[in-house]
C-alpha cells in the first residue's frame, strides 16, 4: 500500500473496531454473520489491508446496521441486493400476464390432476408474499401463472372452474400487491384485469367484490382515492344483498370496509373532518365484522381484531392525527402477528406518526428499524417511509440513534 492508501486502511479499520463495538458484536461474531474470514477483518482493523470491497463494505454494513458511508467515510450507492431478484424477475412476470406460455423447466410436467400440486403451490405463492420474500415470490409467479392458466385451458365443466378459482387465489393477493408495492402499478392494473376476467367466467359474487377489493387497491397506487372508494363501496352493497352466513364473505366484507376508509383519508377532495368521521364509520363497520369472524385467513387475506387495530394506527397517521395513531399503536402487541408484512405496516406507520412529534424522534426511528427487520423487501420500496425517513434526517436526536436512522436512510436510498 502507498501511504495515501495505509492511511485509507488505518481510518476504515479504526471506524470498524468503533462501531464493532459499539454494536456489541465480536469480531468472531461479524466474520459468522458475513462471511468474511476473521483473520482479514482482524487484518483490516489493524489497518493491515485495505477495505476496498464493496461486497464485503455493504455486508458489513447490513450486519451492524449502518451506512457504508459510517465505515469508509464515502458515500456509496444504495444497495438492496433482497429486492434486486424480485425486479429482475418482473420481465418473465409481464410475458405471463400478457398470456405469453413460459418454456417449461427440464423434467417438470404436470400431473393428470394438477388440482393438489398448484394448490399447494398457489397457498406457498401467497404465503411467501404475506412474509414479504418478493424476490421469491418474483421469480415464482410466472411459471405458476402459466401452470394455471394451461391447466384451466386444458380442462371443462367443474374441473375448470376449481383452477379458475386457484387462478384468482394466484393473482389475488400474491400477484396484484407483490407488483403495487416493488412499483410497478401499471402492472398490477393488467394482473388485476387479468383477475377479472377469469372471474367473470365464475360468476359468483364474492369473487366479484374479491376483485373489486384488489382493482380499489391498484386505484390508491395510482393516486385515484375517489375511484377507489366508489369502486368498494359498489362492492360493499352488492356482497350486502347476498352475504349469507359463512365467514368468508363476511371477512371480505370487512376487508371492502378497511380499503374504503383507507381511500377515503386520501381523498383530498374531502373536508378534513368529514374524512375522519367518514373513515370512522367503515372502520368500525370492520371492526364488528372482526367480531364476528375472529383472525381469519380467507381469500389469502389477513382480516380479523389485529388488522383493524393496525389499520386504526395508519388511518389516523395519514389523517395526521399522530397522537391518536401514537396511542392506538401502543396498545397492540407486534408479537401477535404472524404475517410479517402486517408487521412492517404496523411498525412503519407507528413510526411515521412519531416522526412528527416532538422528543419522539428516537422511538420513531426504532420503529422504521423495527419494520425494516420485519419486511425489508417491502419498506425499502415505500416512498412514504422514504419520505419520513428524509424528514427525520432534519430532527434532533441522540448521536446513537442519528447512526441507526443513516443506515436505514441509505438503505432506502434517502440519502444522496
Amino acid at each position: 500500500m502507498d501511504e495515501q492508501q495505509a492511511h485509507r486502511a488505518a481510518t476504515i479499520g479504526s471506524n470498524l473496531r468503533t462501531l464493532r463495538r459499539q454494536r456489541g458484536i465480536s469480531l468472531r461474531s461479524l466474520a459468522q454473520q458475513t462471511g468474511i474470514s476473521q483473520g482479514y477483518l482482524s487484518m483490516v482493523e489493524n489497518g493491515h489491508r485495505l477495505l476496498d470491497s464493496q461486497r464485503f463494505i455493504d455486508a458489513i454494513a447490513d450486519v451492524l446496521r449502518i451506512s457504508p458511508a459510517e465505515l469508509t467515510g464515502q458515500p456509496a450507492a444504495p444497495v438492496d441486493p433482497t429486492s434486486g431478484g424480485a425486479h429482475a424477475a418482473i420481465p418473465a412476470l409481464r410475458l405471463a400476464l400478457m398470456g405469453l406460455a413460459l418454456p417449461a423447466a427440464h423434467g417438470e410436467r404436470l400431473p393428470e390432476d394438477p388440482f393438489q400440486l398448484l394448490t399447494a403451490r398457489v397457498a406457498r405463492a401467497n404465503n411467501l408474499y404475506h412474509a414479504s420474500e418478493y424476490g421469491t415470490l418474483a421469480v415464482e409467479l410466472p411459471a405458476l401463472l402459466s401452470d394455471l392458466r394451461a391447466a384451466a385451458d386444458a380442462r371443462h365443466g367443474y374441473a375448470r372452474r376449481r383452477l379458475l378459482q386457484l387462478l384468482a387465489g394466484a393473482y389475488h393477493p400474491a400477484c396484484v400487491l407483490l407488483l403495487k408495492y416493488l412499483g410497478y402499478p401499471d402492472l398490477a392494473f393488467v394482473a388485476v384485469t387479468r383477475a377479472a376476467e377469469v372471474i367473470a367466467e365464475l360468476e359468483d359474487p364474492q369473487y366479484a367484490a374479491l376483485s373489486e377489493f384488489f382493482t380499489a387497491h391498484v386505484l390508491l397506487a395510482v393516486g385515484s382515492p375517489d375511484q377507489a372508494q366508489l369502486r368498494a363501496a359498489a362492492a360493499i352493497s352488492s356482497l350486502e344483498a347476498q352475504l349469507g352466513s359463512g365467514r368468508a364473505p363476511h371477512a371480505l366484507l370487512g376487508e371492502l370496509h378497511l380499503i374504503s376508509a383507507t381511500a377515503i383519508t386520501r381523498d383530498k377532495t374531502r373536508a378534513g373532518e368529514a374524512r375522519r368521521l367518514d373513515a370512522a364509520t367503515h372502520l368500525a363497520e370492520a371492526e364488528r365484522l372482526a367480531q364476528r369472524t375472529g383472525e381469519t385467513r380467507d381469500w389469502h387475506l389477513n382480516f380479523g381484531l389485529i388488522n383493524t387495530a393496525i389499520h386504526r394506527v395508519s388511518l389516523n397517521t395519514a389523517l395526521g392525527r399522530h397522537g391518536d395513531a401514537a396511542a392506538a399503536g401502543e396498545g397492540l402487541h407486534p408479537e401477535t402477528m404472524t404475517a410479517p408484512g402486517r408487521r412492517m405496516a404496523y411498525h412503519a406507520d407507528l413510526g411515521r406518526a412519531l416522526a412528527h412529534m416532538r422528543g419522539r424522534e428516537g422511538d420513531a426511528t426504532r420503529q422504521l428499524l423495527l419494520a425494516e427487520r420485519a419486511g425489508p423487501q417491502r419498506l425499502r420500496a415505500d416512498p412514504l417511509v422514504r419520505d419520513c425517513v428524509t424528514y427525520l434526517l432534519g430532527r434532533p436526536m441522540t448521536a446513537h440513534a442519528r447512526r441507526d436512522l443513516r443506515g436505514l436512510a441509505h438503505r432506502v436510498g434517502a440519502l444522496n
